[in-house]
């Protein structure tokens, strides 16, 4: 899988936030932000293609959390981009 190139994410009013750049069918009411960690796999993974257990891997070396934990957490942020229609 891999996130839609057309999806980036910018920094507003202190928080970092997902927007679909090119589209005039915004949505306003819909916002998606990001926490830290989301915003790591983001960065982590945004220009290449991935996999759900390469994003529990990126998760357990950054922040040495457990494998199980890891893979529910990375399962967790793949689901909500799926959610969304972010992912290709």
């Amino acid at each position: 899988m891999k996130i839609k190139p057309t999806f980036k994410i910018r920094e507003i009013a202190g928080e970092c936030l997902i927007v679909n750049q090119g589209t005039f069918e915004v949505n306003m009411t819909k916002i998606i932000s990001l926490n830290s960690s989301a915003k790591l796999l983001w960065e982590s993974f945004c220009d290449k293609d991935f996999t759900v257990e390469q994003v529990a891997g990126k998760l357990v070396e950054v922040y040495g959390i457990d494998a199980d934990m890891a893979q529910a957490d990375a399962s967790k942020w793949v689901e909500m981009l799926n959610e969304q229609n972010i992912l290709e």
